[in-house]
């Protein structure tokens, strides 16, 4: 592609990947159990989340958390608590159910109306010395079609996020590879 980053930061130019930024936006919307892991009352809610239904139980196993039915029961009951890196397996296959959860329903929110409303925050160059700063403004631009993101956020397919996301902001015309490395990026549904 024409535009593509090869090596981005290295004037000092401070950003990240578009379709980062659009992964953090959407977790934003999917919300979601604020309380931290490591605390007992977010560990506890989280392992309600997984084990409620024998569907959440089968998506919680296919997203990684694979214990023993005695293991979460001690852990429910709180005679034992889990590993640090069993922390990190519930915390990770919790966002992947909550994100295969709520994506249809963000997928028809998103794509209602005719699309949603984008603001793309350009990269941060205040550490780019003068004679290598660019102009890039912040722009402005609708999405119709939301189902190849959506899908590649909620399958956790990131390189298929970026490929979606960059497939959409070809729609700037000339100046996307300027947006390919944001500050943000920011919509609503």
């Amino acid at each position: 592609m024409p535009q593509k980053n090869i090596d981005f930061g290295k004037y000092g130019a401070r950003g990240l990947k578009g379709s980062e930024a659009v992964a953090r936006k959407l977790d934003e919307l999917a919300g979601g159990i604020t309380t931290p892991v490591t605390a007992r009352r977010g560990l506890m809610a989280r392992l309600h989340y997984l084990t409620r239904t024998a569907h959440a139980r089968r998506a919680a196993r296919d997203a990684g958390l694979a214990v023993t039915d005695r293991t979460l029961k001690a852990w429910l009951d709180g005679g034992r608590r889990p590993s640090k890196a069993n922390l990190d397996r519930i915390e990770q296959a919790y966002r992947s159910v909550r994100r295969q959860n709520v994506a249809r329903h963000l997928l028809r929110r998103l794509n209602a109306s005719g699309g949603t409303r984008v603001e793309i925050h350009p990269l941060n160059q205040s550490q780019v010395p003068r004679p290598l700063q660019r102009v890039v403004e912040y722009r402005t631009m609708n999405v119709r079609r939301w189902d190849r993101i959506v899908a590649a956020w909620a399958a956790g397919d990131y390189q298929g996020l970026d490929d979606a996301w960059t497939d959409t902001i070809v729609d700037l015309g000339s100046q996307w590879g300027q947006y390919e490395y944001v500050t943000n990026v920011g919509f609503a549904a």
